[in-house]
């Protein structure tokens, strides 16, 4: 079964664990880049906050990420 997960900052990501998200705590780019990798297989949809996309390059202003998975649907909250 396809799950979803979360990556960003403790305060923004918190209440999604509380619908059964897979939370990544993400305090800079460093631990962005750790969550990323740690991302289990079967993670489908993909929230980043705003930091840890600009941290990730997934930002919509940036060009093509390293990051970038096809098999993901990636969703970016708003600042």
């Amino acid at each position: 079964m396809a799950r979803a997960a979360v990556i960003g900052e403790a305060t923004r990501t918190a209440g999604f664990a509380l619908a059964g998200a897979v939370v990544l705590v993400a305090e800079n780019s460093d631990e962005a880049r750790t969550a990323w990798r740690s991302l289990p297989a079967d993670i489908a949809v993909l929230v980043l906050t705003a930091r840890a996309a600009a941290w990730l390059g997934a930002a919509p202003s940036t060009s093509p990420s390293p990051f970038t998975r096809h098999d993901l649907l990636l969703v970016v909250m708003p600042p």
